[in-house]
C-alpha cells in the first residue's frame, strides 16, 4: 500500500498495537528536538495535551519539567507502556486510550488545555480527518492557547501524507479563530533515519 493511500484511511488500533509490540522506528526514546526547543523558548504552558503520544516520551519530558500533561493515543499497548514508564520514572504524567479525532468529547470531563503538542500524528491523517481534528481542537484549546505540530514535509502536491505550513495556515484559517504563530523547516528523527519536516505553531484567538 502506498503512503498516499495509507494516509487516507483511519489508522486501526490493532495495527498500532502490533507496531508497539516491538520498537517502532518513530519511537526514538526521547522527545523530538523541536519540542525541547519549544520548552526552552518558554512556549509550553500547562495544562498540556499530547495527541498521539505513543509510549509517552514527550509527555514524560514535559511533565518532568513541571507541566501538567495528559497523553492520549489509539493504542492500548502504547498507553500501557507509557503508564509503566511514568511509574518507574516516578513522573506524574497521565495517559488515556483515546482517539484524537474525538478530543472534543474531553470537554464533557471539563478538560481544556493551554498547549497541545502533536509529534507526527496530524501528518498521517486523511483529508477529512484533518478538518475534523481541527474542529475538535477548537473545543479543548483555551483562548490564547497553542497547538504545535511536527510532521514530515510533504514530498509532492499529489500526496496527503505529510504537511506544509501553507496547508496548516489554510485549514486553520478556514476553521476560523486561529493564527499561525511560527512555522519552520526542521528534521523528524527516527531510530534508523531522519526526514525533512515542518514544525508549526497555531494560536487560538
Amino acid at each position: 500500500m502506498s503512503r498516499r493511500n495509507a494516509a487516507r484511511e483511519r489508522p486501526i488500533t490493532h495495527v498500532y498495537d502490533a507496531a508497539y509490540a516491538g520498537v517502532p522506528n518513530w519511537d526514538i526514546g526521547r522527545p523530538q528536538r523541536a519540542f525541547v526547543e519549544l520548552l526552552d523558548a518558554g512556549l509550553v504552558e500547562s495544562p498540556v495535551l499530547d495527541v498521539g503520544c505513543g509510549t509517552g516520551e514527550l509527555s514524560l519530558f514535559l511533565a518532568r519539567h513541571g507541566c501538567d500533561v495528559l497523553g492520549v493515543d489509539l493504542s492500548p499497548l502504547a498507553i500501557r507502556q507509557a503508564d509503566e514508564k511514568a511509574r518507574w520514572r516516578r513522573i506524574a504524567a497521565q495517559f488515556l486510550v483515546w482517539d484524537a479525532l474525538d478530543i472534543s468529547r474531553l470537554r464533557a470531563a471539563d478538560l481544556s488545555f493551554r498547549t497541545v503538542v502533536d509529534s507526527a500524528m496530524f501528518h498521517i491523517l486523511g483529508d477529512r480527518e484533518r478538518d475534523r481534528f481541527i474542529d475538535g481542537l477548537a473545543d479543548v484549546v483555551r483562548p490564547g492557547g497553542l497547538y504545535c505540530v511536527l510532521g514530515d514535509a510533504r514530498r509532492s502536491n499529489g500526496e496527503i501524507y505529510g504537511l506544509t505550513p501553507d496547508e496548516i495556515r489554510t485549514r486553520f484559517g478556514n476553521a476560523g479563530g486561529w493564527e499561525v504563530a511560527f512555522a519552520f523547516r526542521t528534521t523528524f528523527e527516527r531510530r534508523w533515519s531522519s526526514n525533512p519536516a515542518y514544525f508549526v505553531g497555531v494560536r487560538r484567538r
